[in-house]
């Protein structure tokens, strides 16, 4: 639960400049995020302007294998809890692109967290803009 209000706050604090935008009377907001419904599943793809991923400051690391086989591990701050306490990763495929995978977490060790099941290692997840995100994909701040 207070994974989830955070993840609130941060996604309100990252929506003012579409708030803004849209208050100018510009589209300039609407153009900067993209957001497609995955085909066969409940997913969307997110992508970005190169101009939105610099205004969040969007980051990407890869998932990185562990001694134990078929377990990998990410930084926690990759990690998001969605209302119904289900983890999931942003994988980044594709420059600028989005897309939400799900993961189960193991243990949490630190600033780590390490994969019991998930994105394979090598794979970029984000690490940082995740909330926002999760909430250009749901329309959190649009119109």
């Amino acid at each position: 639960m207070a994974a989830a209000l955070v993840a609130v706050g941060v996604l309100s604090a990252g929506c003012v400049r579409s708030q803004e935008l849209a208050a100018a009377g510009t589209d300039e907001a609407s153009s900067d995020v993209a957001v497609e419904a995955v085909p066969g599943t409940d997913l969307s793809r997110v992508t970005l302007t190169q101009v939105a991923v610099e205004r969040l400051g969007v980051t990407t690391a890869p998932v990185r294998k562990t001694s134990a086989p078929g377990h990998t591990v990410v930084g926690f701050g990759a990690v998001l809890y969605d209302a119904d306490g289900q983890s999931w990763v942003y994988t980044n495929p594709e420059p600028r692109t989005y897309l939400r995978e799900p993961i189960t977490v193991e243990r949490v060790d630190g600033d780590l967290a390490y994969l019991r099941d998930g994105p394979t290692a090598g794979t970029a997840v984000v690490t940082v803009g995740v909330a926002e995100l999760f909430g250009a994909e749901y329309g959190v701040g649009g119109e």
